[in-house]
């Protein structure tokens, strides 16, 4: 099985082919469509890592693939401009799903 990206910046797809993971860089919704139709048709493909940007700009579409598709994994990730969470997410996720402040 194969990881592939899909990213909104050159950076990250550098670092990610210096990893060995292949990918393409694409900025519209449209674009963002394609890519994801050409992912989904290569049945290799077990984890589709996707830039945190597209779930801000775009979250009905990554949503909506998320919930229909068992495979590929879809997986977001920070891109050079870091996360979009905030400094103490996890400690609110664990709080949240526990009942407990910590």
């Amino acid at each position: 099985m194969k990881i592939y990206l899909i990213s909104d910046n050159i950076d990250t797809l550098t670092g990610m082919r210096l990893a060995g993971v292949e990918g393409v860089v694409v900025h519209e919704k449209e674009e963002l469509k394609e890519a994801l139709t050409k992912a989904f048709s290569d049945r290799d493909i077990g984890i589709l890592l996707l830039t945190e940007k597209f779930g801000r700009d775009f979250p009905d579409l990554v949503n909506k693939v998320k919930l229909e598709r068992e495979l590929p994994l879809i997986i977001e990730i920070p891109d050079r401009h870091g996360t979009g969470r905030k400094a103490d997410f996890i400690t609110s996720y664990v709080s949240e799903a526990i009942g407990l402040k910590l």
